[in-house]
């Protein structure tokens, strides 16, 4: 039992923590706009240290089985986590370096391509409006009233495909200082991504001894507890999501093979490296691969489309729920809200990550949730 004094005492510090608390809070909301400039200045200073967690959690997910893979087949065991971490690297950038190469310049010479095909119907569209065989047709009257230019829209293509391509040499070297800037922070952050995964284990009895040591027992188990939950739908988010894109790839493939449309091993991995952004990426790869098409034949463009949109409907019903969504248990409303809250925070990148989070964070809630409804049961309301 606690005497009077102790009463006191305990009594003393919850009111001037609730006094505190509600200065800091008052203050924050008074000025949000100055705690959001530090908040965001303080990101930045982190940045490199944040990507390379990023792509710590990404590597380790196939880091994990290599490892796994090395010892029980092959029976090694010197040198497998290097050999494990090397062949992660290969195998993650090898595939989003394949696809860039694939897939760029074909679509750039799929929108020179565009452009021509564009301007030649224009032109055979000017040669229609004076040719006698469109003055025999019974429409002819109707189609002398519409006056259209056909040269001059011809003339405005041509030069507003010129001034892109010069807005766009600008704005390549205009972003080239901060393509530098990116890629010394990807660069370190990528070597700490290196020394996470090499060091893991290492890293989390740290980190869980420090927890402990200076915080209170409760807060402490409580933030392990998070980091788990974290971690493991991260894992599971990662696994689940490039399963999915395989899958979706490769049916992406074999029926553009059957259906005898072109670009099909090319636009198949596109669509695969599209898909590991959730909701987004499939309209990505639809718009792409539409516009690759569409310079051999329109008609294909249409049939690409029609199927694309069914093969969509069969992943969303089918293959997402038993791959993707019985690994992170959100429902179909909050990704879509993740998606779009993700993106506007931090790109695709946020689109990438906002889905796992807010699984993690919807796991974390129903948690809770559960445990006060039992206390509740226990200790019933007066």
């Amino acid at each position: 039992m606690f005497d009077s004094s102790e009463k006191r005492r305990m009594l003393s510090r919850w009111i001037i923590g609730t006094v505190a608390c509600c200065i800091l809070i008052y203050l924050g909301i008074r000025h949000i706009v100055n705690v959001a400039e530090a908040a965001l200045w303080a990101v930045n200073q982190v940045k490199p240290l944040l990507i390379g967690v990023v792509l710590a959690l990404i590597l380790n997910v196939p880091m994990t089985l290599w490892e796994s893979f090395l010892k029980k087949r092959l029976g090694m065991h010197k040198g497998v986590r290097a050999l494990s971490i090397t062949l992660s690297l290969l195998l993650v950038f090898g595939i989003f370096i394949a696809v860039a190469f694939l897939v760029i310049p074909e679509l750039a010479n799929a929108l020179k391509l565009l452009v021509e095909i564009l301007s030649d119907w224009l032109d055979k569209l000017a040669r229609m409006d004076t040719s006698e065989l469109l003055q025999e047709t019974p429409f002819a009257a109707a189609l002398t009233q519409i006056d259209i230019d056909w040269l001059s829209m011809k003339t405005q293509l041509e030069q507003w495909a010129r001034n892109q391509s010069g807005v766009f040499v600008e704005q390549v070297m205009g972003a080239a200082g901060s393509v530098v800037s990116s890629t010394i922070s990807g660069f370190i952050g990528l070597i700490f991504a290196i020394y996470i995964v090499s060091s893991k284990e290492t890293l989390k009895r740290q980190t869980a001894r420090l927890i402990r040591a200076w915080l209170p027992r409760r807060p402490g188990e409580t933030l392990i507890h998070v980091c788990s939950v974290c971690a493991k739908i991260f894992r599971q988010f990662v696994a689940g999501q490039t399963i999915e894109a395989i899958i979706l790839g490769t049916l992406c493939m074999a029926g553009m093979l059957l259906l005898q449309l072109p670009y099909a091993p090319m636009i198949g991995a596109l669509v695969g490296v599209s898909a590991l952004i959730p909701i987004v990426g499939a309209f990505v790869g639809t718009i792409v691969g539409t516009v690759m098409i569409l310079t051999v034949s329109p008609v294909k463009a249409v049939v690409f489309i029609v199927f694309l949109l069914v093969l969509q409907q069969l992943e969303g019903n089918l293959i997402y729920p038993r791959v993707v969504g019985s690994k992170i248990n959100l429902p179909a409303i909050w990704v879509l809200a993740a998606v779009t809250v993700g993106g506007n925070l931090a790109g695709p990148l946020g689109m990438l990550l906002g889905v796992p989070t807010a699984s993690a964070g919807y796991a974390l809630l129903k948690e809770a949730t559960l445990d006060r409804e039992r206390i509740l049961r226990r200790f019933p309301r007066s």
